[in-house]
């Protein structure tokens, strides 16, 4: 049966939820870093009360076990950042690290991240966003679900400073050509490349386990870095 006018039509979304089991490590960083680090979704924060400064503001959507994260944020004191997961484990394994290398510039949202983006971000307020190897959805009926879209791109204009960036990476080179497509068509959004096309990975983004052993098989990694006007 078809929907009527009045009835919503179901969101489609860019992840599933593959919760998997928690490890007793992560469990307990669950239990007694959870109110330190992360935020309910539910509320509404004044960010630079939460970190308790005002400093550029970061988001990572889809952080993984929060390796690459937690070593970002550590390299950059000066800057905050929030992380967003669905994935319960790897929220868990980035409280375990965060706790362990007493890392202070990370929050994180357990949460949709384009939910949190629309609700919860004040326009203007960020100074980048990274999304590195989001689910590439390589099946042409599962293209609909990647997150790099128009609408997306739309929204990250709404949330990005003046003079701020949007970084993404992806070992699925034709995600990259869809990314690099779609990103180019925004005319407010300038392409770092010098030549065009794809950046070099730069410093601040971290090498993941997964990407090395991608790389010695010869596997290769896209990166897309795009700016707003200043």
């Amino acid at each position: 049966m078809l929907p009527s006018s009045d009835t919503p039509l179901k969101k489609i979304r860019s992840f599933i939820r593959r919760q998997g089991r928690l490890t007793p490590g992560q469990q307990q960083a669950i239990d007694s870093h959870w109110h330190t680090y992360c935020l309910d979704p539910t509320q509404t924060y004044d960010l630079p009360t939460v970190f308790g400064r005002t400093a550029p503001l970061i988001m990572e959507i889809g952080f993984g076990n929060g390796e690459s994260l937690a070593k970002t944020a550590q390299a950059n004191p000066d800057k905050d950042y929030l992380g967003i997961e669905v994935h319960r484990p790897g929220v868990g394994h980035l409280l375990l690290l965060l706790a362990q290398e007493d890392i202070s510039n990370v929050r994180i949202y357990c949460h949709d991240a384009i939910e949190i983006l629309e609700q919860k971000i004040p326009d203007h307020s960020l100074a980048g966003l990274h999304l590195f190897f989001p689910d590439p959805w390589p099946k042409q009926r599962h293209h609909k679900r990647r997150i790099v879209n128009p609408d997306f791109i739309a929204l990250l204009l709404k949330k990005l400073q003046a003079g701020g960036y949007f970084h993404a990476a992806t070992d699925w080179q034709h995600y990259a050509r869809s990314m690099l497509g779609i990103l180019s068509a925004e005319p407010l959004l300038h392409n770092t490349s010098q030549t065009g096309d794809y950046c070099e990975r730069p410093d601040y983004r971290p090498l993941t386990k997964f990407e090395q052993r991608g790389l010695r098989l010869g596997h290769g990694v896209w990166d897309l870095i795009f700016k707003t006007p200043t």
